[in-house]
């Protein structure tokens, strides 16, 4: 019996029996080998740490762009908040981590420079739209490795494109994952709003205050809490209707308080002429782009814009600024 057989059996006897187990995965779209140590949730896992659109969540906006202080959140610290949140769920409830893991590494893969103002940008300027969680899975199936693609399971893919609120992942694992991230950003964007004083603790409503908790860590020990006590033994992934409402609601707030805020989303408009710049440069001189991108368009057939789109999105801000900077400034203006 190879390791990851042992390992497969281990899950046969320790997991919950709604857990998704790794020798009843549904596959990936490409046949390829086992491996004889890791199991195929654990390869899938490991592919979405090594690849390059990972390493570039590093420098891409979650809420605040270019924040002056090295504590504000990132998208990759926002991965791997949502990752340690939905493991300490999975773990609990006795499902798979690494299927866990591999989704939450992988959900917003896809997320565009100067977080959802690049994406609400690319949505309005691409024929067919832009949505970050299905840029998610676009570049897994297709874009990494120079248009290989990283061959994921089907389960992972799943639970990568259904993390959004509007929708529903098919495993356990992913509902875990979609309810990890929200959970995530609520509590990381209200510590970075105080930070940047764009609100104080005391600005959220108090009857919010009395059902989640006074702090930032009250608040994720309540929230986590209840999907554990809510989703034990269950088929399903659920909440409390009182902490739920009360989640909806602080979800609300930070729309209406941070979100859309006015002073903290003042530079967007920015972001959005730029991005809108170099899409437009792009689309009238295609040329410019990477090699491996126009290969899409001219081997594959995927439109012009879509390929645009691929392109800027999995761009970091700065990079996106630089290149701005490079096309549109005159070389003179930069000694100054």
């Amino acid at each position: 019996m190879t390791i990851r057989e042992t390992l497969e059996q281990m899950e046969k006897e320790t997991l919950s029996p709604y857990a998704s187990l790794s020798v009843n995965s549904k596959g990936r779209d490409k046949e390829e080998a086992q491996c004889d140590i890791r199991p195929v949730y654990q390869r899938d896992r490991d592919r979405i740490l090594h690849c390059k659109a990972f390493r570039r969540l590093k420098s891409k906006t979650q809420v605040f762009l270019d924040p002056q202080g090295d504590h504000y959140r990132t998208r990759m610290t926002h991965t791997l908040e949502v990752s340690q949140n939905a493991r300490t769920i999975g773990r609990a409830l006795k499902l798979n981590e690494e299927l866990i893991e591999a989704i939450a590494l992988g959900h917003d893969l896809g997320h565009t420079p100067f977080g959802h103002a690049g994406e609400r940008t690319l949505n309005r300027l691409c024929k067919d739209g832009f949505r970050h969680n299905e840029q998610s899975v676009r570049i897994v199936e297709k874009l990494e490795k120079n248009g290989e693609g990283l061959n994921l399971t089907k389960e992972v893919r799943d639970g990568m494109l259904n993390h959004q609120t509007s929708l529903m992942p098919h495993t356990l694992e992913g509902k875990v994952v979609r309810l990890s991230d929200k959970i995530a950003y609520i509590n990381h964007d209200i510590d970075d709003a105080i930070r940047a004083k764009v609100l104080s603790e005391d600005d959220i409503p108090k009857h919010i205050h009395e059902v989640l908790g006074y702090s930032p860590n009250d608040r994720l020990d309540t929230l986590i809490h209840d999907i554990i006590i809510q989703s034990l033994g269950k088929n399903d992934v659920t909440m409390s209707d009182d902490v739920l409402g009360a989640m909806r609601e602080l979800r609300g707030f930070m729309f209406e308080r941070v979100y859309m805020n006015p002073t903290a989303k003042s530079e967007e408009v920015k972001a959005d002429r730029m991005l809108e710049f170099l899409f437009t440069h792009y689309m009238e001189h295609f040329d410019l782009l990477p090699e491996k991108f126009r290969r899409f368009h001219e081997e594959d057939g995927d439109a012009k814009d879509r390929v645009v789109c691929d392109y800027i999105s999995g761009m970091t801000d700065e990079f996106a600024y630089n290149l701005f900077e490079d096309y549109f400034l005159p070389k003179s203006w930069q000694i100054y």
